[in-house]
């Protein structure tokens, strides 16, 4: 038996991005001594993680927020890793110029059900609307050719770098769901995604995965150009430029720690989600014990 087949195994779920990349730039590429602890890693899309999550797969996942809701039982949110939308967020776009009004006539593409997005346009609109599920990658296509396999689609809820390339392919911006919610809030910024680490680790095990976890976040921070070298090639059409500027979005002081802004945050969206009578319980968010 080897000194690695000693170690606990901690599988980590993300997203194949450029943010999530970032994030994990130090783990995944040995930066870090993670100490009695394997790290290995599985890039799924988010939706795809949200449904496994249920099922207490991973030890450390990436969730919607949404889908965080869902899954109290079993996940703790680490306190960083998160993914915020400060003034910006996911996007409703379509080929023509209309109101936010009109898209409850609309039948839009979204990225999944559990998403933090879909949360945030169902309560921007106030009610249900009409969808058809498309993998994120496909939504912008789709709304350019008006349907996905055999769907009609009128508009598209869009998120990751989606929201930089969208006005490339000459679609017009309905609404910033980042923008309503600031509006909305007084301020505070969209909680779209975490970290989230499983209840049955232990407390001991939950903190110091929590502590490699941060520690790989401020490593890509304080290495930006070795992290975002190695993040540019999970940002499919982004340039250079533009998977810096994806990256700056969504990793950033918010992804370091929550900060009670953040926590209120994500305490009013899921209080909202239960008013609106889209989610069953009034869910109080658990964060790991600094």
């Amino acid at each position: 038996m080897t000194a690695t087949d000693t170690k606990q195994l901690i599988r980590v779920g993300h997203s194949p991005d450029p943010d999530d990349a970032f994030m994990f730039h130090a783990l995944a590429n040995d930066h870090l001594d993670t100490g009695e602890f394997r790290f290995t890693h599985e890039l799924v899309d988010i939706e795809t993680l949200n449904q496994r999550a249920f099922e207490g797969e991973l030890e450390l996942t990436a969730v919607s927020i949404h889908a965080y809701a869902y899954l109290v039982d079993k996940y703790l949110l680490c306190t960083c890793g998160a993914s915020m939308g400060d003034g910006y967020g996911p996007m409703v776009v379509a080929r023509e110029e209309s109101t936010v009004a009109d898209l409850a006539n609309r039948v839009i593409a979204v990225p999944g059900k559990l998403t933090s997005a879909f949360l945030a346009l169902r309560l921007c609109l106030g009610k249900e609307f009409d969808f058809v599920l498309v993998p994120f990658d496909e939504i912008i296509p789709a709304v350019c050719a008006g349907q996905y396999q055999d769907q009609q689609v009128d508009a598209g809820l869009i998120i990751h770098e989606g929201q930089l390339t969208y006005a490339e392919n000459d679609l017009k911006l309905i609404v910033d769901l980042g923008v309503w919610w600031q509006e909305l809030t007084g301020g505070l910024p969209l909680p779209l995604g975490a970290n989230a680490i499983r209840k049955d680790l232990g407390a001991g095990t939950i903190e110091e995965v929590q502590r490699l976890l941060h520690a790989s976040i401020k490593y890509g921070l304080d290495h930006r150009s070795e992290a975002l070298e190695y993040a540019h090639q999970f940002g499919r059409d982004l340039d250079q430029q533009k998977a810096d500027q994806f990256v700056g979005m969504y990793v950033n002081d918010w992804t370091l720690d929550f900060g009670a802004k953040g926590r209120e945050a994500v305490a009013k969206f899921l209080a909202m989600g239960h008013e609106q009578g889209i989610l069953p319980e009034l869910i109080v968010p658990e964060f790991v014990e600094a």
